[in-house]
């Protein structure tokens, strides 16, 4: 989410510089993506890897071949033993908290793309140190929810290999059979919801990328003109911010992708909105007492309702 936008709604509210953080807005956004990025890439590395080693959803040949390697010595018996007793629908929720992370780290690389080459912040700029510290909570919160369920799993399986390849070495370690096939055949094999879920994900994030583009080029016409400009085209032709709106679509989009069965991504969507509908309605108003000529016709967030 882009929780770093707290920094937009400070200078909606008239922030003063002694409220602002000692440092450039776009140090702060950029260290922050850049966290947001190493934290998800992380967390889903350490998913996938237990995924494919403890919760298997193969096909027929596979289990043949994983069989065959087990007796050669090839793979662990714990690992061939869970895959046997995990349950299928186990398996299946792991690797939708796979999928789901993926989306994730789609997202975060996209923003960090964003704030080093679409919004060109400038040097004068300053992020509010809340917007900062929400950020990095919510890019740290975000993630765990969508894989709440298996989260202490796979920390301990992740330490476990961990001190495995400290006490015996690399030479050591127990080689295990790799077959990239089907560390990518389960996410296939995933159900027509969470694909469904992951097209309104990229429509969200196909539009919210627009929407900034068009702001970031607005960001430096104002920079030149020193004039602040009414955004338009894409969604700003029906409310004031169609990024945030974007943005809704995009956790909708995972909500329907998880399912819709588990809680705390709920909470996560519930949070999302919340924080965007306040958002937009301070920047909606801005825009009114900025401009005369805004149009009236334009809702704030989502058309039609508000």
């Amino acid at each position: 989410m882009d929780c770093w936008d707290f920094a937009f709604v400070g200078r909606v509210l008239a922030f003063s510089e002694t409220q602002s953080a000692s440092r450039g807005d776009d140090g702060f956004r950029q260290e922050g993506q850049d966290h947001a990025v190493l934290f998800v890439w992380l967390l889903l590395a350490a998913t996938w890897l237990y995924a494919y080693e403890m919760a298997p959803i193969a096909s027929e040949p596979f289990l043949y071949s994983s069989i065959a390697g087990h007796l050669t010595g090839g793979l662990h018996h714990f690992t061939l033993h869970r895959s046997r007793s995990t349950p299928l629908k186990h398996r299946y929720m792991v690797w939708k908290s796979v999928f789901l992370l993926l989306l994730m780290e789609i997202q975060v690389l996209r923003r960090l793309y964003e704030n080093i080459y679409v919004f060109n912040y400038s040097p004068s700029a300053r992020m509010h140190i809340f917007a900062y510290l929400t950020g990095l909570f919510f890019y740290t919160a975000a993630p765990l929810s969508l894989c709440s369920n298996f989260a202490v799993e796979v920390y301990e399986f992740s330490a476990n290999r961990v001190s495995e390849f400290i006490v015996r070495g690399k030479d050591q370690m127990a080689s295990s059979e790799f077959d990239l096939w089907e560390f990518v055949n389960p996410l296939i094999k995933l159900g027509w919801r969470h694909w469904i879920g992951a097209i309104i994900f990229l429509w969200g994030w196909i539009h919210q990328h627009q929407c900034h583009r068009i702001l970031g080029s607005l960001r430096e016409r104002r920079e030149e003109n020193h004039e602040y400009v009414i955004p338009h085209g894409t969604w700003f032709k029906l409310v004031s911010c169609p990024h945030y709106l974007a943005e809704i679509v995009i956790y909708a989009g995972l909500v329907v992708a998880s399912g819709g069965s588990d809680l705390t991504i709920w909470l996560l969507f519930g949070f999302v909105v919340a924080n965007l509908v306040f958002a937009a309605a301070e920047t909606h108003r801005w825009y009114h007492s900025k401009f005369d000529n805004y149009p009236r016709d334009r809702y704030a967030i989502i058309p039609l309702i508000y």
